[in-house]
């Protein structure tokens, strides 16, 4: 029987319509005349979604029974029964009641697909198994109900049914998804922009990768290696040396100018893991490059290099590749027509730039023979081997010259040479080669004790035996040292896995990066230098101290020039690493490069991070600077003015005032002295905010308790606010009377904007850890692009008037509530106005003791009831 398919909706969240395009296209599918199902539906009360189950055949529910009460569930044996040609299934994430056939949804939906029906399914993003616990993370809401990705990847289709979260929150407003008493909880919990918005990307992109899955397939299935230009890739190939710098500015410029195109660098590496002609430095700084101009670094592994590049830039179905020339001078190139050209020749469809820089051609230097792998005590036991051995080995040989021929000779004598490569490495080899060359013509090739041959068969046989012991002597010793790069290779990758381990651990990086080349190479002191910005240049600058500056330092005294150190790695023109304990092995040198490169980033992020904080200090403190003197020489005039003027009034002898005029004089004055000492008040507390000495007294409180006496100082008008503060909420961790002056803030602001009939609402909920307490107003509201002003001191967003402060309110209130360890941030009110949230710590996990002022609770009971009356 063939099997089924599946067709998945995937909500970007709950309410987004996934259900009710399930039921479109089932009445789509139905009135082309296929037979048409619905197998379950779960409407959740909503009207439109009601509607759409008429015209089509609905199956009966299967009846359970659990624990006293009774569930329906899809009944698979009747839908198997009525065999449709397509059913509907909704909610596949849903756990079935035990009893029922399979323990999970999704499993009743394979079981009818292997019947060979089509089946068309929801569910959310938030129940795939892969991201649920990123899910949770970002809501705080945990989702016990999840589908293994790999059963929905399965589907023939996947459509994305998506909403911006602003159009789903008015949906919610409106009360086309939850019943109205569950929709201020929803949107104050689940429903945040924020979530929503997470939530939403995250369908997208889970949804392209099921897209890019399926382009992939398709290509494998049909065989097609060639990339496809679905998109603009750039691919940048790095070679470890200085021009890697220049590639990679074109390379971004190559992808700039394709309309954003994304940026790949891939440097390829040996297979056996040893070095090549890079260096880590210049690599490190490449990737830092790569990465600050938006693109990704790759290291691929693989010994032919062509190979390698064209398989990586067809993987990740690259549209161009750009490439360096080639560094090797004509000669070389004569040989082998080099990395570029071969790429080239390969790489079909994809187009490659080849880029000239200052190294073109320059060549790479020739590889010398100098430098053995071996140590020096095994060198000279080797050529003493050659020295002692091949006369003894002559002397033998001469003994018993007429029981062996020549080749035997030959054959004893390469022995012997092998033996000396062995013990000594390539000299020695060499020298015991040409010399057994030597002795063989002079003691056993006719005529015997001369330097001539007689027969060509001797000749040949002498050149093919030097060859040989000349290939030999090259093999083992390339041998030898490719074992010794081998140990050493593995011993950086364990140093540098542990250097980036240290790094990622520490908050400061540079300490943490020169502490590790301290324990690792065994100093006993790592200093970076950075070369003073005003220093002259001087002949002999190593040794000049006034021309350097310790940037970072680990161990015993540092050291102040580069001179005073064992070793010196420069990373540039300014920069210096400066070792100190024993003098640096060559063999460690790859290693400490790659500390200094990235010690070098280090420090120049710190610098970048503690230029960018000074800078927005003063920014800040001139902006308060200048805000102040405005308010200073505006708002606090006026309750000067008014006070004075009240005064001046009184003391005048030119106007006899009655007691009725005395009195209002009288009480002007005291009410502009009153504002005046709340302005300077708030001045105060705000200077103190940002000195950081504001005294805080934090402890456990009830929310209820603090709501009541901040709608008390209101006076009359607090009396017409609404207030659904839930009586089980947990305490939390606050300052009583600065949390009361935020709120007391906040409702007046709210009770100065809110239309008439529509007063201010607090309500307030727990959320992952803290409590948030909503002030909600139908006013104005405030435009998205000034929400952040609104919070600097001095702000008041066209409010113009003379009686509504300087300002201050809500920055001293945002101020105040991260004194208390919480925030303070906006969110648009559905239906219109601006809704203020205080986020404050729970104190006590279990909120089963909640301590509230038992008449402070009946106040807030009473103003509940009055505000679900008047609603």
């Amino acid at each position: 029987m063939p099997q089924g398919q599946l067709r998945v909706y995937l909500g970007a969240a709950p309410g987004v319509g996934k259900t009710f395009k399930m039921l479109e296209e089932g009445h789509h599918r139905a009135d082309r005349g296929t037979d048409v199902v619905i197998g379950y539906v779960e409407t959740h009360d909503r009207p439109r979604t009601e509607a759409m189950v008429t015209g089509l055949e609905v199956l009966p529910r299967r009846n359970l029974t659990y624990r006293g009460a009774s569930f329906t569930e899809l009944d698979v044996d009747a839908v198997l029964e009525r065999r449709p040609d397509v059913v509907l299934v909704d909610e596949m994430a849903h756990t079935n009641v035990p009893g029922s056939r399979n323990a999970k949804r999704w499993q009743d939906i394979e079981e009818l697909l292997d019947a060979g029906l089509v089946v068309l399914t929801t569910v959310n993003i938030q129940h795939l198994e892969s991201i649920n616990d990123v899910v949770q993370e970002i809501t705080g809401v945990p989702q016990r109900e999840t589908v293994p990705d790999a059963v929905v990847r399965r589907a023939e289709q996947i459509e994305l049914v998506d909403m911006t979260p602003e159009a789903l929150r008015r949906r919610m407003a409106h009360g086309n998804i939850y019943k109205p008493e569950r929709v201020d909880a929803a949107l104050g919990n689940y429903f945040r922009v924020g979530n929503l918005t997470a939530l939403r990307e995250l369908a997208l992109l889970w949804l392209a990768d099921k897209v890019d899955e399926q382009l992939d397939r398709y290509r494998e299935e049909h065989r097609i290696s060639e990339s496809w230009e679905t998109r603009e890739r750039v691919v940048v190939a790095l070679t470890g040396g200085p021009e890697g710098d220049t590639l990679i500015r074109r390379a971004a410029r190559v992808a700039d100018r394709s309309k954003g195109a994304d940026l790949e660098a891939v440097h390829v590496a040996r297979s056996d893991g040893l070095a090549g002609g890079e260096s880590p430095a210049h690599l490190a700084r490449q990737r830092t490059l790569v990465e600050n101009l938006g693109g990704s670094y790759h290291q691929v592994v693989g010994n032919d290099v062509p190979k390698a590049l064209l398989d990586f830039a067809r993987a990740v179905n690259a549209s161009q590749l750009v490439l360096g020339a080639s560094r090797r001078n004509r000669l070389a190139q004569v040989f082998s027509p080099g990395v570029g050209v071969t790429t080239t020749a390969g790489a079909g469809p994809i187009d490659v730039h080849l880029v000239t820089h200052e190294r073109a051609g320059r060549g790479r230097g020739a590889p010398t023979l100098g430098g053995s792998a071996l140590s020096l005590p095994r060198r000279l036991v080797g050529f003493g081997l050659v020295a002692v051995g091949l006369p003894v080995l002559t002397y033998l040989l001469t003994l018993t010259r007429e029981g062996l021929s020549l080749p035997s000779d030959i054959l004893l004598y390469l022995a012997w040479v092998v033996v000396a490569a062995l013990v000594g490495g390539l000299y020695p080899a060499l020298c015991s080669a040409v010399a057994g060359f030597l002795l063989l013509n002079y003691y056993f090739a006719p005529p015997i004790h001369l330097w001539t041959i007689n027969q060509w068969q001797n000749i040949l046989a002498l050149f093919v035996f030097l060859a040989v012991a000349v290939a030999v002597s090259v093999t083992v010793d390339q041998s030898a040292r490719r074992t010794r790069e081998a140990a050493a290779a593995r011993a950086e990758a364990v140093t540098l896995s542990t250097l980036a381990g240290s790094v990622l651990r520490g908050s400061r990086p540079l300490p943490a990066l020169l502490g590790q080349l301290r324990e690792a190479l065994g100093f006993t002191g790592v200093t970076l230098l950075e070369r003073r910005p005003d220093a002259p240049s001087s002949p002999d600058l190593r040794r000049d101290k006034d021309s350097w500056r310790i940037a970072g330092a680990v161990g015993d005294a540092p050291c102040l020039t580069p001179f005073e150190g064992d070793a010196d790695i420069p990373v540039d023109e300014d920069i210096t690493l400066v070792l100190r304990g024993h003098p640096l092995a060559a063999a460690d040198r790859r290693v400490v490069q790659a500390f200094a490169a990235q010690a070098a980033v280090a420090l120049r992020q710190e610098r970048l991070s503690e230029q960018a904080a000074a800078a927005g200090t003063l920014a800040e403190a001139d902006k308060l600077r200048t805000a102040l003197l405005s308010a200073v020489s505006h708002d606090l005039r006026t309750p000067l003015a008014s006070a004075k003027a009240a005064v001046t009034s009184l003391r005048s002898h030119e106007v006899v005032f009655d007691e009725h005029d005395q009195d209002e004089l009288l009480a002007t004055a005291d009410e502009s002295l009153d504002r005046l000492v709340r302005l300077v008040d708030n001045l105060l507390d705000m200077s103190r905010l940002q000195a950081g000495v504001l005294g805080t007294s934090v402890q456990a409180m009830s929310v209820a308790e603090a709501v009541a006496k901040a709608v008390e100082d209101l006076g009359p008008a607090g009396h017409d606010i609404g207030i659904h503060v839930p009586d089980e909420l947990a305490e939390i961790n606050a300052d009583p009377a600065l949390l009361e002056r935020i709120l007391a803030n906040l409702l007046s602001n709210a009770l100065r904007y809110s239309p008439q009939g529509r007063p201010p609402l607090v309500t307030a909920s727990e959320h992952g850890g803290y409590v948030e307490i909503r002030v909600v107003d139908h006013g104005p509201g405030i435009p998205v692009a000034d929400r952040d002003r609104v919070f600097l001191p001095f702000q008041r967003l066209g409010d113009r008037t003379n009686d509504t402060g300087v300002g201050l309110g809500l920055a001293l209130s945002r101020g105040l509530a991260e004194a208390m360890g919480g925030d303070l941030f906006p969110e648009t009110t559905p239906g219109g106005g601006i809704t203020m949230t205080v986020r404050l710590p729970v104190a006590v996990p279990s909120p089963a003791d909640n301590t509230a002022d038992p008449a402070a609770l009946a106040r807030i009971e009473h103003w509940r009831h009055g505000t679900e009356e008047t609603a």
